[in-house]
């Protein structure tokens, strides 16, 4: 098969296996739900043991499965077929030597910049990267794993909950540039020193770093000297990005102008300005960070730029929607995809500097894993709160009643214990002309009142 990502005799060399059926694959996937026509189906064994679904992998148009039981399908037979995971991705790093890697960690923003970047790649050449968040122990090797040997650019998203994990995922990787977006307090009832140990543990990105990589870091976040120290102790070049002095990329200036903005920045001493098509202010050092892993990975600054004024926001993370109801229409940003104290007080800094026609309303539901300063960081909302000048909070989840607490009397919209039972007060209270603004942990379920708000467009239309 001349587009064959792996055929069945390759897989077997690069993880030690034995073919059982020759066959061809022009995918990885390692859930049946995913599988596409000719993928290399890979059965995982966890709470569930993934050689139970192979007959449905088969029947979704698997070409072939890596198996460590007898299945009736053209295989490769392994002992453990995570490892072979890990092995195949290794594999495949090591057959596209020319291939520039990057890779994205940080408490904020890692998605985002990783997604951007990989838009800088796609207009450079040929391009690999993550999908969705495959970030972690099985996603690292996969995205490897999926990567065609004539990859020119690739850029890998990396993330962490606890201390430990980041190093192998790095190893895998063996990175040429890496950025840390930010380092804030975001998993810390994991880490018994708090954000000091999520500092640590997002410095393990540098244990990867090829010889002569670059560190691309953020020169207005508190940790940015012992993150710098620890990628020079291996080598690295530091880049920064942000307002401080002395910063790579220096952000001058911010400006919102309707759907985008315009970024000014000081770059190594030559002033530049650029449009993007986002609103959110974290997007000033963002989009700097992302100006320079793509000059780390050797994409032309026009290129580059391009990318930058073309990337929409992605679903969930401050992608807008105008909702109509009855007399008008209202505005739905969708921050639901997840939340801590700093992208909090990034969502909502960037709600109160917008110009609105009615009320700025937020609808929030529990940040996860904050541990015992839980309470703290939810009820210190109150005040960018109320320095965005927001009329209306509705609050869900046992966490938000420390917020629901701190909130005078006029700006309590609405509280509930659980998120679905929200929705009917908030739904209640809009208006149009108003914004609405919709942000929370993923397991807080926050993305339920953002679809829910969405749909109320269709009820309206029926």
């Amino acid at each position: 098969m001349r587009n064959a990502l792996w055929t069945a005799d390759e897989i077997a060399q690069a993880v030690g296996g034995q073919v059982a059926g020759d066959f061809a694959a022009t995918g990885v996937s390692i859930d049946t739900r995913s599988v596409e026509q000719g993928d290399l189906f890979v059965p995982l064994v966890g709470a569930r043991d993934g050689h139970d679904f192979v007959p449905q992998a088969v029947a979704n148009g698997a070409a072939g499965v890596l198996a460590a039981k007898p299945v009736d399908a053209p295989a490769v037979m392994v002992a453990d077929t995570f490892k072979a995971l890990e092995a195949l991705g290794v594999a495949a790093r090591e057959r596209a030597p020319r291939c520039k890697r990057g890779a994205v960690t940080g408490s904020v923003g890692k998605t985002s910049v990783t997604r951007a970047v990989e838009a800088g790649l796609r207009l450079a050449g040929k391009a690999h990267a993550s999908v969705k968040s495959y970030n972690n122990h099985i996603g690292v090797p996969l995205t490897l794993a999926r990567m065609p040997r004539d990859t020119e650019r690739a850029v890998f998203e990396i993330g962490m909950n606890h201390a430990d994990e980041i190093v192998p995922l790095s190893g895998f990787v063996q990175p040429h540039a890496v950025a840390i977006t930010t380092v804030g307090p975001v998993h810390i009832e994991n880490f018994p020193d708090g954000e000091a140990g999520v500092a640590r543990a997002k410095a393990e990105i540098f244990a990867g770093l090829r010889p002569g990589g670059i560190a691309v870091l953020n020169a207005d976040n508190r940790w940015f000297d012992y993150l710098k120290g620890e990628a020079e102790k291996v080598g690295a070049s530091v880049w920064s990005f942000g307002e401080a002095a002395g910063a790579t990329a220096r952000l001058t200036g911010f400006s919102v102008e309707g759907e985008g903005a315009t970024v000014s920045v000081d770059l190594r001493g030559e002033a530049l300005s650029f449009p993007i098509r986002q609103t959110g202010v974290h997007w000033g050092p963002n989009s700097l960070c992302v100006l320079l892993m793509l000059e780390a990975l050797d994409v032309p600054r026009e290129t580059a730029l391009a990318a930058l004024a073309a990337f929409a926001p992605i679903e969930g993370r401050g992608a807008e929607k105008t909702v109509r109801i009855g007399g008008g229409a209202f505005t739905l940003v969708d921050e639901s995809y997840n939340a801590n104290p700093v992208s909090m007080q990034a969502a909502l800094k960037t709600l109160g500097a917008r110009k609105v026609a009615g009320r700025r309303i937020v609808a929030l539901t529990d940040m996860l894993e904050l541990g015992e300063d839980s309470a703290r960081f939810h009820a210190e909302l109150a005040e960018p709160i109320a320095a965005a000048n927001v009329d209306m909070v509705f609050l869900a989840g046992v966490h938000m009643k420390s917020l629901w607490e701190a909130l005078p009397p006029t700006r309590r919209g609405g509280y509930a214990m659980v998120t679905e039972e929200l929705m009917a007060k908030l739904a209640g209270a809009i208006r149009p002309g108003d914004v609405v603004m919709v942000k929370g942990s993923n397991g807080s379920r926050a993305g339920l009142l953002a679809q829910a708000l969405a749909t109320l467009d269709l009820e309206e239309r029926v």
